[in-house]
């Protein structure tokens, strides 16, 4: 085989290391380096206006083979100072001439564009390309979390129009709509208890055995109704309802606009049903006490001090004595003017805690709940003993009476009517309503929390925004690359080639391949 045909392989992490071992160039060079550099950049100083030459120098590392060719073009810039023995009398021409004398001594040309070829190659192009990589990632990577934000952004709007629904308001104006809700509340709870009558089986069930009264509260909620307190603790309905006012401490970052200066709602009714608060009182009348003297003398023990002054009853406190009083009891009282109420539904005036209903005072509410989960555990236990019972041929325990005339499926009817009834008391709606008309500061943490629902959701959209931003702006600076890369990259092929030739003239014009270059 002709030793011409052989190719000359070169690794690229090799090559200085080749030029070196085959005393191509010297093993000191960067001195000769940093003087051309020097020389380079004080010629670059003067430079003709040229097209060719402002596209050549433009973001370029000048090395041996760009001096060549600005030396070629300054041939035709600089001809005119050419003299009949070719030598020219340009300055410009005669310091890019001299930077190819020292260029080419000793090959120093040669070891830098071997230096340049092995740093494009080990460290430019991978690290350009690295960036681009990891510009694309971080592009992703905003895209991908605008994708995650979603989710909580959903969340917190399902969780907002939810709150929303559950009051049964809007959001617009906090203060009305919690005012205009309110009035709801009555049709809650007679809605909650209009199957309260089918507890009664239950109730009988368990009273048995029983010789107290039990269960008070579900009771009188079966016979009567959900009545004023008043009319449960007295045996009558009130003449008058005064309910406390209701009282919602918003402050003004959470009120959309000022309430009505009248906070106290009219929830209507009867004036057979007690819950009316319209009904005018009958004003009593206790006149003036006028006694004259009968010659009936009380007893000390019995006697009534009157004030000289005043017809307020002396509780004890000693005063001067006075003449003694004889009340005569055979004259009607209708005479001095007293009023006295009625029997029956003619009751007196429902004032505080009496005027509320009983499903709306939270102490009988309490009491219910109480009543209703005692019962509700009451035929957990009679079912577990049922199924005890079914199970087990010895009885460990002894049940009572009546337990053989109720089975499994009718103790699991009652314990499905008891659920039913606690679902509707117990539903959220009705417990956000009760809490924001016991509460003051309930409604106030109601709007805060819709408050910071929305703002949460606004922070997650902006951030959202803020990430599609970045994304773009990140592929921009990707796209922006891919000029730089393919440049350096002609570049460094460029370089490759004139190395290869280089050498290959060195060697007879054998084939020169450097492995591992630029793909």
């Amino acid at each position: 085989m002709n030793e011409a045909d052989i190719p000359i392989d070169i690794h690229t992490l090799k090559l200085q290391d080749w030029l070196v071992s085959r005393r191509i160039v010297p093993k000191t060079i960067q001195k000769n380096i940093r003087d051309i550099r020097t020389k380079i950049s004080n010629a670059l100083q003067d430079m003709p206006a040229n097209d060719q030459l402002i596209k050549l120098l433009s973001g370029t590392n000048i090395n041996y083979y760009h001096c060549k060719e600005i030396v070629e073009i300054l041939k035709q810039t600089e001809k005119d100072t050419k003299s009949v023995f070719g030598t020219y009398g340009s300055q410009r021409m005669k310091d890019w001439q001299e930077i190819l004398r020292f260029y080419e001594k000793d090959n120093v040309y040669l070891a830098e564009a071997a230096q340049i070829y092995v740093r494009n190659v080990n460290y430019e192009i991978p690290g350009v390309r690295k960036q681009m990589t990891k510009l694309e990632q971080q592009s992703d990577e905003c895209l991908k979390r605008v994708h995650d934000l979603g989710k909580p952004e959903a969340q917190l709007l399902a969780e907002h129009a939810l709150l929303l629904q559950q009051l049964g308001i809007k959001g617009e104006n906090l203060r009305e709509e919690f005012l205009q809700v309110l009035g709801n509340l009555p049709g809650l709870y007679e809605n909650s208890i209009r199957n309260i009558g089918k507890l009664q089986e239950a109730i009988n069930l368990f009273s048995e055995g029983s010789e107290k009264p039990c269960l008070p509260i579900l009771r009188y909620l079966i016979e009567f109704g959900n009545t004023t307190v008043y009319q449960y603790v007295h045996k009558e309905a009130p003449l008058t309802i005064e309910e406390p006012a209701v009282k919602l401490n918003l402050s003004d970052a959470n009120a959309v606009a000022i309430a009505a200066s009248d906070n106290e709602i009219d929830f209507g009714g009867d004036d057979n049903g007690g819950t009316s608060s319209t009904i005018s009182a009958e004003i009593i009348d206790f006149g003036e006490f006028t006694f004259e003297d009968n010659n009936s003398p009380l007893e000390e023990e019995d006697a009534v001090n009157l004030d000289e002054n005043s017809a307020d009853i002396d509780w004890g406190i000693e005063s001067e004595p006075s003449a003694a009083v004889e009340i005569n009891f055979d004259i009607p009282i209708e005479e001095y003017g007293i009023v006295v109420e009625g029997a029956g539904m003619d009751g007196g005036i429902a004032k505080g805690e009496q005027a509320f209903t009983i499903l709306d005072s939270p102490s009988y509410r309490d009491r219910f709940l109480d009543e209703i989960y005692e019962l509700e555990a009451f035929l957990c236990m009679r079912l577990y003993e049922l199924n005890q019972l079914d199970t087990s041929s010895n009885i460990m325990f002894s049940l009572m009476d009546s337990i053989s005339t109720y089975d499994a499926v009718s103790i699991r009817k009652m314990l499905t009517n008891i659920e039913q009834i606690l679902g509707e008391i117990c539903s959220e709606q009705t417990r956000h309503l009760f809490q924001l008309k016991h509460s003051p500061k309930y409604a106030d943490l109601l709007a805060t929390k819709l408050k910071q629902m929305m703002k949460a959701v606004d922070k997650i959209r902006d951030t959202k925004e803020v990430l599609k931003k970045r994304s773009i702006e990140l592929m921009q600076q990707r796209v922006d690359l891919n000029p730089v890369l393919a440049e350096l990259v002609s570049q460094t092929k460029k370089l490759q080639l004139n190395i290869e030739n280089d050498i290959s003239k060195r060697y007879k014009n054998r084939i020169v391949n450097l492995i591992g270059g630029v793909n």
